[in-house]
């Protein structure tokens, strides 16, 4: 191997690949799953919240092998992936009485945190049964935010890891592919935003993105153990003109591409989405930019 390659979007010398080569050596009974641990120990790949990037270095592992620059032990065993089989979320059935009232008659709302609470099955529930895009199981780090009036939810909210590449976004931000790789967990992605259907309360979309807003980042860092700076969610044009979104502040940066993370035809293979983005620290773009 001469000079450097990019190896799975990561940069690699020939040195970096012997070290690699003598891990595997120096460790003759370890399994893969061994070896990534030393080797993100050894590199010092880490994630925000101190867990190792394990998936990230074994893929790493795999296509170094595919390409035939080292030879992983076999692979002992496959793992149970629960994603191959994942169940839909159980219906569970609420009242669905008509909420009609002004926003101040609802006043104080409570807005919880349910991710790993016995009632996130309820708000998976919600989204599967009444959000036009069902419910997807979020990838990475994730919040799931149920809002309720008294005993009564009347909304949902989620958020997760950001997209990868979105060419108007990281345009506004400002920072090279080399940050953006390093920084874009700072980056939190809105994947849903349910009323649900029963509720008529004029200004409660705008009224619940400004208040999450303000908390989604500290949120974020009691599970994580880093903040976001920046948020960001996709909008169907044909179906909403994001009026909730500029009520509350949040900026309209343009219409992606429609091609998608992984494309490679340069061509459009989904509908296009309006993009808007909401800054959660006056100076996002330093902080993003150096982390």
């Amino acid at each position: 191997m001469g000079g450097e390659k990019i190896i799975y979007g990561i940069c690699v010398t020939a040195q970096e690949v012997d070290f690699i080569k003598r891990l595997i050596e120096e460790n003759p009974h370890d399994s893969r799953r061994q070896l990534s641990y030393k080797l993100c120990d050894a590199w010092h790949w880490i994630q925000p919240n101190g867990a190792r990037r394990d998936m990230v270095c074994r893929s790493f592992l795999l296509a170094l092998e595919r390409k035939g620059y080292i030879r992983l032990p076999e692979k002992r065993f496959t793992p149970h992936n629960p994603l191959a089989l994942r169940r839909p979320p159980e219906r569970i059935e609420v009242d669905q009485s008509p909420v009609r009232a002004s926003l101040w008659e609802l006043l104080p709302l409570q807005v919880d945190l349910v991710r790993r609470t016995p009632r996130e099955p309820l708000y998976n529930s919600l989204l599967a049964q009444h959000h036009y895009l069902g419910y997807c199981h979020p990838i990475g780090e994730q919040l799931k935010y149920l809002v309720s009036w008294g005993e009564r939810p009347i909304a949902c909210m989620g958020w997760s890891s950001a997209v990868r590449h979105l060419g108007c976004r990281d345009t506004f931000i400002g920072w090279t592919a080399e940050v953006r790789k390093r920084n874009l967990a700072l980056v939190g992605y809105q994947t849903r935003f349910l009323i649900l259907p029963w509720v008529e309360v004029k200004n409660l979309a705008s009224y619940l993105l400004a208040l999450i807003a303000r908390r989604v980042s500290a949120d974020w860092k009691g599970l994580y153990n880093h903040p976001v700076y920046l948020l960001e969610t996709f909008i169907d044009p044909d179906r909403y003109a994001g009026t909730c979104y500029r009520a509350a502040n949040w900026i309209p940066l343009g219409i992606t591409t429609g091609r998608g993370k992984n494309d490679k035809t340069h061509k459009p293979n989904r509908s296009r989405k309006a993009v808007w983005c909401y800054p959660v620290h006056r100076n996002f773009r330093l902080l993003m930019q150096h982390g």
